[in-house]
């Protein structure tokens, strides 16, 4: 069995590979793009199905694995704006998230 590391270093390690990810053009950053945009505002931004995990690679899967296990232990809410990820999650929302007007045409 591989163990996951919680902690706060290795949750950040683990968005310093999630974050350009997310950013770049592939099927994967969707999924983790989705995944970050669940977690900065789930009813607004989407949700994350969690079979998405089976479309990423294993890596990629361990590292949101690292933070929602961080996420599990840390005592109250914390978002990735606080880990001094807000303009990176910017980025992400105007790149992957359509806002609702264009869906409805």
């Amino acid at each position: 069995m591989t163990a996951i590391p919680t902690d706060r270093s290795s949750a950040l390690a683990a968005l310093d590979r999630l974050v350009p990810l997310a950013l770049s053009d592939t099927g994967q950053a969707r999924r983790v793009a989705r995944f970050l945009m669940a977690w900065w505002n789930g009813p607004e931004l989407g949700d994350f199905a969690v079979a998405d995990l089976f479309a990423l690679d294993t890596a990629v899967a361990r590292d949101i694995a690292a933070i929602v296990g961080f996420l599990a232990e840390h005592p109250g809410a914390l978002y990735i704006d606080a880990l001094g990820y807000g303009d990176e999650m910017q980025a992400i929302i105007a790149r992957w998230h359509a806002p609702q007007a264009a869906n409805a045409a």
